[in-house]
């Protein structure tokens, strides 16, 4: 899958008539932080890099923000602010993709506990296209007018990275911007590039509940009260929230992925603890929610006669990706100029991310969109045997890497050309 160049004389092919160069060292940068990934608030190794290869390319770098985030800003005369978005971080995570620049990293998390390292989610490949896309901007900036403002964020896995950004004062460190763009590799063919206006990227909530009961001897169950009948009685009931009480056709995900109560076969505990998760796309729906999930663990709890209320801690919180119609119109225009038929719509996705915090906190509009990374004939092997759910790695996945190329180039690509569609708007291809 080979785009369509635009003509060397159009800002996007002018600026992106040094790609060649800079795939070289982008590639070898995105395999040295594969090799290298650390966790949520540890990217102090991989910052260091970035703000290295941002100076290299003549580029103002401030470091630091929201712990170890990193700015560059490209500032080229009177024109848009446009704000440039990858996320930096690894996963807990042992690889198995068998690469010879695979991980073999190891690091102690919150708890304290030794674990695996991997890229898991693409984030490297995020950091190696927006490095590649800052640069190529950097380089032809006699092709458009305006500031650029390139962000590293941390923790975007821990859902609190884009915040701790911003109330380190992102705002004030930086114009302000006119628009937000950001992109995230996905498992579909590399060299495709998918746009979705509205909804886009669902909401999530993880909820923790404890679950009082009365601990009694397993051959005694009339002096208890049962957290664990109590638990399994609440699994079963919170599945009518999304089947009996959400709108036919309105995307709801609700997860219990944790249950967990007692020691010992012939003991009846004092406690149970579920964990859930909850994805939603709208705001309204998520509220609507949360308090049903409420309203069954108290009603469930008083029927159960438990001696006391649960207790509810909500963590993991994601914001809703809502991509403005406007700005994504904007985004698809450009994009379908450039890659053609390469160019796709976004299916919404369950999965959630923390960019939009950025631009709700900054109040600009934004566009997140999705470009593929599975080399693209073992995707078409695999959808025609109808193996994909089997056969290709999602993110997440201990299997899951991006193929290098196309991907790196149509990350590059991508957020020059969706720059450009403001700092050049004329002008574009």
């Amino acid at each position: 899958m080979v785009a369509t160049p635009p003509p060397v004389s159009s800002p996007a092919g002018s600026v992106l008539s040094g790609l060649e160069a800079v795939r070289r060292w982008a590639a070898d940068f995105y395999r040295d932080l594969h090799a290298h990934p650390e966790l949520s608030h540890e990217e102090h190794a991989t910052a260091a890099k970035v703000a290295e290869r941002l100076a290299a390319s003549g580029i103002t770098t401030h470091t630091g923000i929201g712990g170890t985030g990193v700015v560059g800003l490209i500032r080229n005369g009177d024109g848009p602010v446009v704000l440039l978005r990858a996320d930096m971080d690894a996963l807990p995570v042992a690889e198995a993709t068998g690469l010879d620049y695979a991980s073999s990293a190891t690091a102690t998390d919150n708890a304290g506990s030794e674990v695996p390292v991997m890229h898991a989610c693409g984030h490297d490949m995020h950091v190696a296209c927006l490095l590649g896309a800052t640069h190529l901007l950097a380089s032809g900036t006699g092709h458009w007018t305006g500031t650029v403002v390139s962000v590293f964020q941390p923790a975007e896995e821990t859902g609190d990275g884009a915040h701790g950004m911003v109330d380190d004062g992102l705002a004030t460190l930086v114009p302000r911007a006119d628009v937000a763009l950001a992109q995230h590799v996905l498992p579909a063919p590399a060299g495709l590039v998918g746009t979705h206006a509205g909804p886009t990227l669902s909401a999530a909530d993880s909820m923790r509940v404890i679950l009082h009961g009365r601990g009694a001897h397993g051959s005694m169950p009339q002096a208890s009260v049962d957290p664990v009948v109590l638990a399994a009685m609440i699994v079963v009931r919170l599945q009518t929230v999304v089947a009996r009480e959400t709108r036919p056709g309105e995307p709801v995900v609700l997860t219990v992925g944790r249950l967990e109560a007692g020691t010992k076969s012939n003991v009846i505990p004092d406690y149970a603890v579920i964990e859930l998760n909850v994805r939603t796309y709208s705001e309204q729906t998520r509220a609507a929610v949360l308090e049903a999930i409420k309203r069954i663990v108290d009603a469930e709890c008083e029927a159960s006669g438990s001696p006391e209320p649960a207790d509810y801690e909500l963590f993991d919180r994601f914001p809703l990706t809502d991509n403005d119609a406007e700005t994504t119109d904007r985004v698809t225009a450009a994009f379908t100029a450039f890659f053609g038929e390469r160019a796709r719509p976004l299916p919404m996705q369950t999965a959630s991310e923390d960019f939009s915090d950025i631009p709700r906190a900054l109040g600009v509009p934004y566009c997140y969109w999705g470009i593929g990374g599975t080399d693209p004939q073992r995707y078409q092997t695999a959808e025609e045997s109808g193996r994909i759910a089997q056969d290709i790695p999602v993110n997440h996945s201990a299997a899951f890497a991006p193929v290098i190329e196309p991907t790196l180039d149509t990350g590059i690509q991508a957020m020059v050309v969706a720059a450009l569609a403001w700092l050049a708007p004329s002008r574009a291809a």
